[in-house]
């Protein structure tokens, strides 16, 4: 993810160096100012481009990002790129003409033309028309870029409501659109005929299509199937209702994979780790949530038999695959949910449905939780025993925290293991950083689900 991060804003940085003549010829801060203010749109515009590309949830870069965990995440950060560029852009634009307001600079002598480019004969031309658009460009650039600024940082504030958040969030998508028409008029006519200019009018183009997609509410339509509630459980001790769902028309899934979930539209879709294996005689889905937020305490009472639910997927790479026959499972608090689903996999793989799992697997399943439901953990340790995987349950009240050496002190060949680890992102920081002191080599066989939509 990082990777990909950095190699996009590397290859955006270089292509506007080759197809910028003044940049190395700029010595005043108004010379600056008309390089910069270009660079600063460019990169803004472009992390925008990307991040409402993969708003889409689309199926192909999955695989080469690590899963939509890992593509929300780039999203994420993407954002947080543009409104830093945004802000750069907008100080660029307007800090000279505040200091030579203040009497801090002298504005230099206005030419005739901008960026070198004769007005003579161009009357008729594109060009000429975009000059005419400048005005209203300027005007409507400024007034979307306090909007971004205002709906990137609801979206980076974690108590923010999550239903305010969906319906605001959307409205990135006009902002977004008023912003491809004030950069496709005020970016450098000249850079159009430059491989800078190719890539960034490929960027505007799908992203403008992605922010159509987006206002029409057709995002994941292709895989967004009706389902109906079969059953509902709730486990009092770890505030988690168990909803069991039939869902015929549903393509199958991995063990560890994901679904958005809508069961009432003003709230939107909510992703959920599936708990259950698929099998296509019992085509159902089950899911165990935690109430967590507004929406996820209020299912309980919402909810009932018979109730249709739409859902979209699956989505997800935590899928086990190529985890060897040594593995270590580590599933905190709701992070359990993943393992459940492979745990029922695997029995079903003892029932004989299933003969794919590698020959003489080990396994050893770390759940570590602050909240304790009696039938809860039943219920785990005897998917456990069936699927022969060794169980160990942390408590933090009668145990102590989780540690990795703890972990450790429990799998003695734990060097020869890939370790899986579902949960809170600072535990999962810890036992990276732990393991990696230890000589663990987590690049390759520490794997992480990012269970975090925003």
């Amino acid at each position: 993810m990082q990777r990909t991060f950095w190699a996009g804003f590397i290859v955006l940085t270089l292509l506007w160096v080759a197809a910028e003549p003044h940049f190395y010829e700029a010595t005043t801060v108004f010379a600056w100012r008309a390089t910069m203010r270009q660079y600063t749109g460019l990169i803004a515009m472009g992390s925008m481009s990307v991040a409402m590309l993969l708003a889409l949830r689309p199926r192909w870069p999955e695989r080469w990002l690590g899963g939509l965990d890992k593509m929300y995440r780039l999203h994420k950060w993407l954002g947080i790129n543009a409104l830093i560029f945004s802000i750069l852009h907008w100080l660029w634009v307007n800090a000279p003409k505040w200091a030579v307001g203040w009497g801090l600079l002298e504005r230099p002598a206005r030419k005739s033309t901008e960026g070198g480019q004769g007005q003579a004969g161009l009357d008729m031309t594109l060009e000429a028309w975009l000059r005419t658009q400048r005005h209203l460009a300027e005007g409507m650039g400024e007034w979307a870029f306090y909007a971004a600024v205002a709906l990137i940082a609801l979206a980076l504030i974690r108590f923010f409501p999550y239903h305010w958040f969906y319906k605001s969030h959307r409205l990135l998508a006009i902002v977004y659109l008023v912003l491809v028409f004030h950069s496709v008029v005020l970016m450098e006519f000249a850079y159009w005929s430059e491989p800078v200019g190719w890539l960034t009018a490929a960027l505007l183009a799908a992203g403008t299509a992605a922010a159509v997609i987006v206002l029409l509410r057709r995002v994941g339509a292709g895989q967004k199937i009706m389902a109906k509630i079969a059953a509902l459980r709730y486990y009092e001790g770890v505030d988690a209702l168990e909803i069991t769902a039939d869902i015929p028309d549903w393509p199958g899934h991995k063990p560890g994979q994901f679904a958005f979930a809508t069961s009432d539209r003003s709230e939107g879709a909510h992703p959920y780790t599936i708990a259950s294996a698929w099998n296509p005689e019992r085509p159902q889905l089950t899911a165990v949530i935690k109430g967590l937020g507004d929406h996820t305490r209020r299912l309980r009472e919402r909810l009932h038999v018979g109730q249709a639910l739409k859902v979209e997927g699956p989505y997800g790479c935590f899928t086990f695959d190529g985890g060897g026959a040594r593995q270590i499972w580590v599933g905190a608090g709701i992070g359990i949910t993943p393992f459940i689903s492979r745990l029922d996999y695997m029995r079903q793989q003892a029932e004989g449905e299933h003969p794919s799992l590698p020959p003489g697997q080990r396994i050893d399943l770390f759940h570590s939780t602050a909240d304790v439901d009696h039938d809860a953990l039943a219920r785990l340790a005897a998917d456990a025993s069936a699927a022969d995987v060794r169980l160990h349950v942390f408590i933090d009240a009668q145990h102590g925290r989780l540690t990795g050496q703890r972990i450790r002190d429990e799998v003695p060949d734990w060097r020869e293991a890939s370790i899986w680890f579902c949960g809170p992102v600072g535990f999962a920081d810890a036992l990276r950083r732990d393991f990696a002191a230890h000589g663990f080599p987590v690049r390759r066989r520490f794997h992480h689900e990012l269970f975090q939509m925003r």
